[in-house]
């Protein structure tokens, strides 16, 4: 068995998105839902104000095509970058346990004064990671070609 290519999609390419504001956070947080990514690939860079993720995202845009195909579900790795980050807290994680593999299931944000505000990324166990930024700015960057989920199955939830 091979990896998935982008060119067997046809017509798809990687995605590369961005969101510049609480309008725009729903298409991102669709397509993170059930990614996965080990704690080490965390990042935050506080020179920079700058907090990213690399991590391994389901295909929810690919979901009806492999099904309809007959063909498996895929994966992607992906980076998501959060821009104009002033503080990072965590709930219900260990920082330490650089093994530890965490799922996330959506981004929320709490909007405060002049566009500021916090962005719970909010974690399957009641997990969370809450950015205090200036603005909401994200980018969502595909950065390898898809692959079949190893689970095989679509994420489910109750």
């Amino acid at each position: 068995m091979t990896d998935a290519r982008f060119e067997d999609a046809g017509h798809e390419a990687p995605l590369y998105l961005g969101a510049g504001g609480p309008e725009d956070l729903p298409v991102i947080s669709a397509l993170v839902q059930d990614a996965v990514f080990p704690i080490g690939e965390m990042t935050w860079q506080p020179r920079r104000r700058r907090f990213a993720l690399l991590l391994n995202r389901f295909r929810w845009e690919d979901r009806d095509a492999a099904e309809r195909d007959r063909r498996p579900y895929e994966r992607v790795q992906s980076v998501l970058v959060v821009d104009g980050v002033l503080a990072v807290r965590t709930q219900g994680i260990d920082r330490q346990d650089r093994d530890m593999v965490l799922s996330l299931l959506s981004l929320e944000f709490q909007p405060a004064a002049e566009g500021a505000g916090r962005l719970v990324l909010v974690l399957a166990g009641d997990g969370a990671i809450a950015l205090e930024v200036e603005a909401l700015e994200i980018t969502l960057k595909d950065v390898t070609k898809p692959y079949a989920a190893p689970s095989g199955k679509c994420p489910e939830h109750p």
